[in-house]
């Protein structure tokens, strides 16, 4: 049975659907408020079967699936074809993998070649207030410190797939989201003498819940006990308009896990990420 392509009809059953686990399927979810359904919206999402749909799986920037077992997942890598658009698969670990495995028996070296792959990435929520004092530095960026914002935002990139100088298109598209997070207020960070020495930003959010992403330090600052006040800062400002805030951090970063569970995270999924 083949996937198709969802549209605004489908709003109804698309909601059900991620309804069933919103924590995990907050970034589908988002995407859904964005107007993802719209054919003139970037990005589609795909369902699964095509008369009451049960899978999902979202194909923009990052392909993301939603309740989706192995025979959703044949049908949604013969749905997108052998041209890959996606810069990463991304979600509940126990779909995102199998669908990378699907995508690359089908359809070979475009999804087989990847830069990394990480397998293993707890997904961690809050609903209560942090258990950790907040630093009260921590606030809403504003454009007067776009740029050193911005420079942050780009060291994070770095530290977290690594390499050196972006081409222009990315970081051109870097700047106008992070021109959109700090324009909605979901941008926060702790500034010293005009620069930003730590930002946190509020990446996603549905149906009262908020992801928190693109967490950065500033190197000098590491290992000097700041990472848990500020991260508690941003999940109070996070709760203060959410039920729930939630993260997905990989691993091996031993020193974020425990940073967040000092917060009060604690672990409700585990995602898995693969980068090409």
């Amino acid at each position: 049975m083949r996937a198709r392509i969802l549209t605004p009809a489908d709003t109804d059953q698309v909601r059900r659907v991620l309804e069933a686990d919103p924590v995990s399927n907050i970034f589908v979810a988002s995407r859904v408020e964005a107007g993802v359904l719209n054919p003139h919206t970037p990005g589609m999402l795909w369902g699964w079967p095509t008369s009451e749909v049960r899978s999902i799986l979202h194909v923009g920037q990052n392909m993301v699936p939603v309740a989706a077992d192995q025979v959703a997942i044949s049908a949604f890598a013969e749905a997108v074809g052998r041209r890959r658009s996606a810069q990463a698969i991304l979600g509940p670990a126990g779909q995102a993998l199998p669908l990378w495995t699907a995508l690359s028996r089908r359809w070979g070296r475009n999804y087989s070649m990847t830069r990394q792959v990480r397998p293993r990435q707890p997904m961690m929520a809050i609903t209560k207030p942090p258990i950790w004092p907040a630093d009260i530095r921590v606030r809403p960026i504003t454009f007067r410190e776009f740029d050193s914002y911005l420079d942050a935002f780009l060291a994070m990139y770095r530290d977290e797939v690594g390499g050196g100088s972006l081409e222009h298109g990315i970081e051109l598209s870097f700047r106008q989201y992070c021109h959109s997070l700090v324009a909605n207020n979901r941008a926060f960070g702790i500034v010293e003498n005009g620069r930003v020495i730590f930002k946190a930003d509020i990446g996603a959010a549905a149906n009262s819940i908020a992801q928190v992403q693109g967490v950065w330090l500033a190197p000098e600052y590491r290992g000097k006990g700041l990472a848990a006040g500020a991260m508690s800062a941003v999940t109070e400002y996070a709760l203060a308009e959410h039920r729930t805030a939630c993260l997905y951090v990989n691993s091996f970063n031993v020193r974020a896990v425990r940073c967040y569970e000092r917060v009060g995270f604690t672990v409700v999924d585990e995602f898995a990420t693969v980068l090409f």
